[in-house]
């Protein structure tokens, strides 16, 4: 406990979106756990406040904010609040993502445009306002959310060529931060999330959960909160010589392959 006391955070995305505990929300928790004082940001503010409520009643300092961080002026003054709430910023926490089906020749244009937008340009935008912030704090750490989706083709998936294409995008967007500010001490890293049980996928049902887990070289299922313990580590001091890192939290299946007999 306490490996981020003195810090501020933004998490985005923080709110889950049905029963359960997402990656957002796990990682806020973890974060107010730690010590850091936690900024909620979700487009559905009463959610966000239902997650502010639960870390109050541990005993952590968080604070919601309603907000639609694809909209240049949303994500400034969502960095303007943590400054004018908590006095400073030291951690964001990009965890916004959605995804929508298709193949080149099947996706809508305007689902393309969609999951772009909110997946990518939403990154983009809180840096673009978080950053000058970090900067006059002395530093800071910013944590991407990807996927493995961003680094293997979905064989057999029917089509997710918007959500892979912006889920690369994330780990290029982070490399190119991690490189714009490694002198000033802003580092960027990206987690690359793999098959874990959230409410985002519960609509797939159990036989798919299942099929999930086997494919799965530790042949377990991965939750909310192996997303969350990496978030802190990456954005705790003890990660200060860390930048430019796509961590797999996946149980393997980036790494290692069934050896054909």
């Amino acid at each position: 406990m306490g490996r981020l006391t003195g810090k501020v955070a933004i998490v985005t995305g923080a709110a889950s979106r049905a029963e359960g505990v997402g990656n957002g929300a796990a990682t806020a928790i973890l974060f107010a756990r730690e010590g850091a004082n936690v900024v909620l940001v979700n487009r559905n503010a009463e959610r966000a406040r239902s997650l502010e409520d639960r870390i109050r009643s541990e005993g952590g300092e968080a604070a919601a904010f309603g907000a639609d961080v694809t909209q240049p002026e949303a994500a400034e003054a969502m960095a303007g609040f943590a400054i004018e709430r908590y006095g400073r910023l030291d951690i964001l926490h990009n965890n916004v993502g959605i995804g929508s089906p298709g193949t080149p020749e099947t996706i809508d244009l305007a689902d393309w445009n969609r999951v772009f937008q909110t997946n990518l340009t939403s990154a983009l935008l809180c840096c673009r306002f978080c950053l000058p912030r970090m900067r006059s704090g002395g530093g800071g750490s910013i944590i991407n959310v990807s996927s493995g989706a961003g680094m293997v083709g979905l064989f057999g998936a029917g089509g997710a060529v918007a959500y892979t294409a912006t889920k690369a995008g994330l780990q290029g967007l982070t490399l190119s931060i991690a490189a714009d500010y490694a002198a000033e001490g802003i580092r960027a890293n990206c987690l690359i999330v793999g098959t874990v049980a959230t409410p985002m996928v519960a609509h797939l049902g159990e036989e798919a959960r299942e099929r999930r887990r086997k494919a799965v070289p530790l042949q377990t299922e991965g939750t909310a909160w192996d997303v969350a313990h990496a978030a802190v580590y990456l954005a705790s001091d003890e990660a200060r010589w860390v930048t430019g890192v796509m961590l797999p939290i996946d149980g393997g299946f980036l790494a290692i392959r069934a050896w054909p007999r």
